[in-house]
């Protein structure tokens, strides 16, 4: 089955090279084209669309914006979005819509279809994860706080600290930080699907957290936050996806 997609750009050289790209490949059907973000919004309101591939520098209404609608919406069939710009400076406020990946252009076939496999791969293997539920498309977690079972939403989390015995998982708006007898390792594995990643063996990250990427480290609120030897190269990986 061919992955339904529409292409958005305001540039009509930029937008004839990206649906010529769609149209080429097998696996891809152009259900639309559009020149602005609001027309493409109200198709995606109304008709399925799997893959949105979105330029960002619009006028009236951004790409960002758009997609930031399309992460507010509490539809359980959203597309994956891939965004296609100049602009390198925006590559980790994509990551926080949930973006699959972002190109940088001029960008030619080869990078289009590394970058469409990532979709592809995604809607073959499915998006769950046996460890997480999902409810009215909010995903939690349950972790044991002392004699509880408490739910967690997962998006509340801003980065997880192991504690030998314990983690502590430290939370948004200031909320006080929750303790837990659990494993690092096995909260790794429950989360890894989400857009966390262990950068060291005491920490892991959410990405859609965090402010600043910083040399060996990152920065989330006003903590600073070190990339372990042993987690960089799988870190440096992960970063080249949004940054590249």
């Amino acid at each position: 089955m061919k992955i339904r997609c529409i292409t958005v750009d305001d540039e009509p050289l930029a937008l004839n090279m990206i649906s010529s790209f769609v149209r080429q490949t097998p696996f891809l059907e152009l259900v639309a084209e559009f020149d602005n973000a609001i027309d493409a919004l109200n198709y995606i309101q109304s008709n399925p669309v799997q893959l949105l591939l979105l330029d960002i520098q619009m006028a009236d209404l951004t790409g960002m914006e758009l997609a930031r609608v399309l992460a507010a919406d509490a539809s359980k069939h959203k597309p994956f979005i891939i965004f296609t710009t100049a602009y390198s400076e925006f590559a980790l406020e994509g990551y926080r819509v949930d973006a699959i990946d972002y190109v940088l252009k001029p960008f030619d076939y080869e990078d289009f279809i590394t970058s469409i496999s990532k979709v592809r791969k995604r809607i073959e293997q499915g998006n769950e994860s046996a460890d997480i539920v999902s409810y009215d498309n909010q995903q939690f977690i349950f972790i044991k706080v002392d004699s509880q079972v408490i739910r967690l939403e997962i998006n509340s989390i801003l980065y997880i600290e192991g504690l030998k015995d314990y983690i502590r998982i430290h939370l948004v708006n200031g909320a006080k930080p929750m303790l837990s007898l659990m494993s690092l390792k096995k909260l790794e594995e429950k989360l890894t699907k989400s857009g966390f990643l262990r950068i060291h063996r005491s920490y892991i990250i959410s990405f859609a957290r965090v402010d600043a990427l910083l040399k060996n480290s990152v920065k989330i609120g006003d903590k600073i936050i070190p990339v372990g030897a042993t987690y960089k190269d799988k870190y440096d990986q992960f970063v080249d996806l949004w940054i590249k």
